[in-house]
């Protein structure tokens, strides 16, 4: 299945970085399963990102935010001396896993327990974003919108009684 996202770059002004992000994921057919991960909302504007990575420890793991991307790598240390192994059902091979992040969403910690890698992301909207009221004031009154037995009646001035047609006089 292929989908065109070409009308969506002709007809949309701003949405290219969307656009851009379904392209890439209709894309990547052959996405890597290692290691599994979760992808959790935690609250209103927050997320965590917990990721098996059994055998792995702080040294062995990396995490870079480029780009409106969050690179995960873990490198494997040099094995130790465990004797011979009979069967390896515990992968420590190396890993990279991207994640796209939205605009305004940035990485806040990091920590590793009991062999799973949570990564705790918060979106963080700026103040420009952020709906604000505008007050309303009142305006100097103009002469419709006095009351009638309010209106001070002013006696014309000199300069328009000299403009005014003799006929008026």
């Amino acid at each position: 299945m292929t989908y065109d996202f070409a009308p969506l770059f002709r007809s949309a002004i701003g949405f290219d970085r969307l656009a851009q992000v379904m392209d890439t994921a209709a894309r990547s057919t052959a996405a890597p399963s290692y290691p599994p991960y979760d992808i959790a909302k935690t609250g209103n504007d927050s997320y965590s990102l917990t990721m098996a990575v059994a055998g792995f420890g702080p040294d062995d793991i990396e995490l870079i935010v480029q780009d409106n991307t969050l690179v995960v790598s873990g490198r494997v240390a040099d094995p130790q001396n465990e004797g011979e192994i009979l069967h390896r059902g515990i992968a420590r091979r190396a890993f990279e896993r991207r994640f796209a992040l939205a605009d305004h969403v940035e990485v806040t910690g990091a920590e590793l327990n009991n062999g799973l890698l949570r990564i705790a992301v918060r979106q963080i909207v700026p103040e420009a974003l952020k709906p604000r009221r505008i007050p309303v004031q009142a305006g100097p009154q103009t002469p419709s919108t006095v009351n009638p037995s309010q209106q001070v009646t002013q006696a014309p001035s000199p300069q328009t009684q000299d403009v005014l047609p003799a006929a008026a006089a």
